[in-house]
């Protein structure tokens, strides 16, 4: 008797252990950091690193590597400063660039624009954008510096393609918009 009171009791424990137990969880984590990290923020200071150590803001005054400062800010009077600006790539290169700037505008600009500049992009053409304008008309006075601070900062419903075309790309874009912009007024 006294060995099915213990077996009894056995199964009585069993029973109260595993009704214990979540299954979708662990119930013992012998080193829990191992599997419920911690997050920290990239420059949140930490308690066990010295304040001068690690992740923390960059220097004051200093750039991206490969990325150099636009002087004009994004407002109509630096974009009338920029207006005067010409493109600083090499002048021998020029076919070059054009080529490298057609196919960029083909990529980026041209749904919009449209392959002759003329504003009867693909979305326009569909109406899902409307109102941009030809680089024909004669109220849009475009140069490469006004048309690479556009590139830049955007303008009205254009974003910004800054993030998009590096420096010398922005000026190989801006160089083939003037042509496209020479080829209409022809």
């Amino acid at each position: 008797m006294s060995d099915l009171k213990y077996s009894f009791l056995a199964l009585a424990s069993m029973i109260v252990l595993a009704s214990c137990s979540d299954k979708n969880s662990r119930n013992y984590q012998y080193m829990p950091n191992m599997y419920e990290s911690v997050g920290y923020e990239t420059y949140q200071e930490v308690d066990f690193l010295p304040s001068n150590m690690g992740a923390g803001l960059p220097v004051e005054n200093t750039i991206h590597r490969g990325w150099l400062p636009y002087e004009f800010e994004n407002n109509l009077e630096d974009k009338e400063l920029a207006r005067v600006q010409k493109s600083p790539l090499d002048a021998a290169l020029y076919e070059e660039n054009l080529s490298e700037g057609k196919a960029l505008y083909d990529v980026y600009c041209a749904i919009c624009h449209g392959k002759k500049g003329d504003g009867n992009g693909t979305l326009v053409s569909r109406e899902k954008i409307l109102g941009v304008p030809s680089y024909a008309d004669a109220a849009r006075n475009i140069t490469e510096g006004s048309t690479y601070h556009t590139i830049y900062y955007g303008l009205n419903s254009m974003g910004s393609y800054a993030g998009q075309l590096n420096i010398e790309e922005r000026w190989q874009v801006s160089e083939y918009v003037i042509k496209l912009k020479q080829d209409l007024t022809k």
